[in-house]
């Protein structure tokens, strides 16, 4: 497939702090790509920079296979975009609202009344945009941002701070774009968010890629799907467990006394552990064997949750 977006070694400083840090990457037309990663990731950065927001301090970035120098008024009109806060004109209606984002495009009124329904808002064409609630505000947001009906759809934590409703009637919207071809790009530190809609994870943390690629791909190339959370009433050292048959990895927090292995088997596994832990001496607070999540891997690879500021 042919690449939308190339990124090659690019950078980005903001006084002493490297944003990014010499990134590399493609995205491919029709793909839905997640950047995820904590708040301090780079995630924000990387996307105003493939916008043309910011530029960097160093390397390319080339979409439909121009640089953003020269090509504005091309390029501008392939990509459609959504920041983290949207802010509208509290006493213009979400009609009023529409039109007057698509007289910006020469776009006439049959696209305001298909992008109305497709966002669902018929209800509200003519309510004030004060009075939508959080959801609505940012359905009315992906709907400017799907106008002229882009190519390339950037949105940068469309669905942070909203209910679980509200943010489903959002992938709902997100996933009949998925349908047209549309390539997306999408930050966010949902994990549910990100499996659910995208074809492609990217792992950021401070500035950098972790890992990519599915779910699946990320959990069998840096682990497995099953893990098992030990917390137990005093320090016991059960590192040595790592790499043990059924055991691939073991992390330890609070001085020890809780320990989470990824595990191949968790029947024997357990048993084990069981075994461990009665030859220490020390009690079981709790025991829990779960599958593994993307929040785990992060852990994992970078010591604390993607909750976390980076």
């Amino acid at each position: 497939m042919a690449s939308v977006i190339e990124l090659r070694d690019v950078s980005k400083t903001f006084k002493d702090v490297r944003a990014v840090k010499s990134l590399s990457a493609d995205i491919n037309q029709g793909e839905f790509v997640a950047l995820l990663g904590p708040n301090g990731a780079g995630k924000t950065t990387l996307v105003e920079m493939i916008e043309g927001i910011q530029k960097p301090d160093s390397g390319q970035i080339h979409l439909f296979g121009k640089p953003w120098a020269g090509n504005e008024p091309v390029l501008r009109k392939k990509i459609g975009l959504s920041l983290q806060e949207t802010h509208f004109i509290d006493k213009i209606t979400v009609w009023e609202t529409l039109d007057l984002f698509a007289s910006f495009f020469g776009i006439g009124k049959d696209r305001c009344t298909e992008v109305l329904k497709l966002i669902r808002l018929e209800d509200k064409k003519t309510s004030y945009t004060a009075n939508l609630s959080g959801g609505q505000r940012q359905r009315l947001a992906l709907g400017v941002a799907l106008l002229n009906e882009p190519e390339l759809l950037l949105l940068d934590e469309p669905t942070t701070g909203l209910d679980p409703a509200a943010r489903r009637d959002i992938w709902d919207i997100l996933l009949k774009l998925k349908e047209t071809g549309t390539t997306l790009i999408l930050t966010t530190h949902y994990m549910e968010e990100a499996e659910f809609l995208c074809d492609r994870i990217v792992m950021m943390n401070k500035g950098e890629i972790l890992a990519q690629g599915t779910l699946e791909d990320l959990l069998a190339t840096h682990g497995s799907r099953e893990q098992i959370q030990i917390q137990l009433t005093e320090a016991v050292d059960l590192q040595f467990l790592a790499g043990q048959p059924g055991f691939l990895t073991c992390h330890s927090l609070e001085n020890k006394k809780v320990h989470t292995f990824a595990v191949t088997d968790t029947p024997g596994a357990v048993q084990i552990l069981l075994t461990e832990v009665k030859k220490s001496g020390a009690e079981i607070r709790s025991l829990e064997c779960t599958r593994r999540t993307l929040d785990d891997l992060f852990i994992e690879m970078t010591g604390h949750h993607l909750s976390e500021e980076a």
